[in-house]
């Protein structure tokens, strides 16, 4: 018998007794459930959940997203990282306004039309809130599925997914979709796991599971090497003039598009200011800091100085203690240095 098709019985047993108490599965609205997967893609939940009350808070309803001011959606989004989420959504909203009246759409292929919703997401939405039988098949399925099946198909390939997620629509229950999809996902974040040795003596599927009846559970699923990142060695200047920290925009495409930073350099950086017209005292060193990005590394050292101009660059300004906490969405790269910007900030 085809082990996975033994899965969904002992797996819904498993949840109703271990399924993760999180907010949107309490009211699976599809609003809802669409704003928590967004948030989820590339983020652990632990970290999403104080995002999600505050996001709700501020947008409750489709309608208020699409209205809403970009500065503000960003500054909400400050520190989850992969922004372009948060402006599909926005996008997204306003698509639902101008082509759904304002409803969120139940077809799975309407869904899947809307801005920055994936096969994936679209799967969630569809089988969590309107109850259709669509598989949403993430790294934590493609995981549960390879190992449970012995299948040592590459699951990062287009072709890998569509043989995984063929396998789970021909055992999803009709009856219970949305259930075995969360099912599916907490027991990939919980004892099915990524890293590390998978918890299999508390696994519903232990008995069956072809990787764990013959130990292959490190070799599943099959994924190539990654590629290493590219690193770059960046100088950033945290410049100061009576109790103000400049920051520049960045550019509206590319990494971290439209949000603010200290204005930085790849190093060497020795003429950065000169170019840029700005002058300044002495420069100290403020720290050194590294943020990691899907393909490249930031390697930051900062240095610290005094403007003696208030005229700034085009595109830069000044920003008080008030702005740079509650109006400018600086990005999380630049954590290693927010303790001693605040701290000079009035």
């Amino acid at each position: 018998m085809d082990p996975l098709s033994q899965l969904p019985i002992p797996l819904l047993a498993w949840y109703r007794d271990n399924a993760r108490d999180l907010p949107w599965r309490r009211d699976p609205d599809p609003y809802r459930v669409w704003v928590s997967e967004i948030m989820l893609q590339q983020t652990r939940v632990a970290a999403v959940l104080g995002y999600y009350a505050r996001f709700l808070d501020a947008f409750p309803t489709v309608a208020d997203l699409a209205a809403g001011e970009e500065e503000k959606l960003m500054k909400l989004w400050q520190g989850l990282g992969y922004y372009s989420r948060a402006r599909n959504l926005q996008k997204a909203a306003r698509q639902i306004m101008d082509r759904h009246g304002g409803v969120f759409p139940s077809d799975y292929r309407d869904i899947r039309a809307l801005a920055g919703i994936g096969d994936y997401t679209a799967g969630a939405i569809a089988s969590i809130a309107f109850g259709q039988p669509v598989p949403a098949v993430d790294g934590n399925l493609l995981r549960v599925a390879a190992r449970v099946m012995g299948d040592p198909t590459d699951v990062t390939t287009a072709k890998g997914k569509r043989h995984f997620t063929e396998a789970l629509r021909q055992v999803m229950p009709l009856e219970a979709p949305g259930r075995f999809n969360q099912a599916m996902m907490d027991l990939g974040a919980t004892v099915c796991l990524p890293n590390g040795a998978p918890l299999c003596r508390q696994c519903p599927a232990r008995d069956f599971c072809a990787a764990c009846r013959t130990g292959r559970t490190g070799a599943l699923p099959v994924r190539p090497a990654k590629k290493p990142r590219r690193r770059e060695d960046r100088v950033v200047f945290l410049l100061f003039r009576e109790g103000k920290v400049a920051l520049r925009k960045r550019p509206a495409k590319g990494l971290l598009a439209g949000l603010w930073e200290y204005p930085n350099s790849l190093a060497p950086a020795e003429d950065f200011l000169t170019d840029q017209g700005v002058s300044v005292s002495d420069l100290a060193f403020g720290g050194a800091g590294t943020h990691i990005f899907t393909h490249v590394e930031w390697h930051m050292t900062a240095r610290v100085g005094e403007v003696q101009s208030e005229t700034l660059p085009g595109g830069w300004v000044w920003a008080g203690k008030a702005d740079w906490s509650g109006t400018y969405a600086i990005p999380s790269a630049f954590a290693p240095f927010r303790d001693l910007v605040e701290g000079r900030l009035l």
